[in-house]
């Protein structure tokens, strides 16, 4: 697969306009898929801060709002917006649900899991553990495993890595790998 492919993937924002990720060619990207009704929600503050901490060095931290895990998504697009607004005053962009699990699997998806098929976590295993009580872990190992799970794009498209949902936007993993990545 081409780097450039990830550029061409038709997109749409959260306020419904067509987009792709050309916008933001030679930066680098954070790509994370979120939830409003999660207990990892409150990951949209670190994400946020890191986001305006990074962002003049080309940093760009994308939600892509889903409701494949346990049904954690449910709103419209605009109340995703009016909850990040308000809840977490999120300005990082946002597009419009996404399935990433379930079929058909969006084509970014699809590409980033192709690319990074296994995530790096963060050495706690009470996350997976959780979802196993549940029942709720992926069907497929390479499937994302959570809400809040994090890929890491350089600046010329290429995938660097996969972070668990449990990798915050905080955790040295993650920060080195965003360091080196903006060089």
């Amino acid at each position: 697969m081409s780097e450039t492919f990830l550029y061409d993937i038709p997109l749409t924002r959260i306020d419904g306009t067509p987009a792709t990720l050309a916008a933001y060619k030679g930066q680098v990207l954070l790509i994370v898929n979120v939830a409003s009704k999660c207990g990892l929600t409150p990951q949209y503050t670190g994400l946020e801060a890191l986001y305006r901490q990074q962002r003049e060095r080309g940093l760009q931290v994308l939600g892509f709002p889903c409701n494949d895990f346990a049904g954690q998504e449910p709103g419209t697009e605009a109340e995703i917006q009016s909850f990040c607004d308000t809840s977490y005053d999120v300005h990082f962009p946002l597009f419009a649900k996404v399935q990433i699990n379930s079929e058909p699997r969006h084509p970014l998806y699809q590409a980033l899991i192709a690319a990074q098929p296994q995530a790096h976590g963060s050495g706690d295993d009470k996350l997976h553990k959780t979802l196993a009580q549940h029942g709720l872990l992926p069907k497929r190992e390479t499937d994302v495993t959570w809400n809040f799970e994090k890929f890491l794009v350089g600046r010329d498209g290429r995938v660097l890595a996969r972070f668990a949902p449990d990798v915050t936007a905080e955790h040295p993993a993650l920060l080195a790998t965003i360091e080196q990545a903006l060089g």
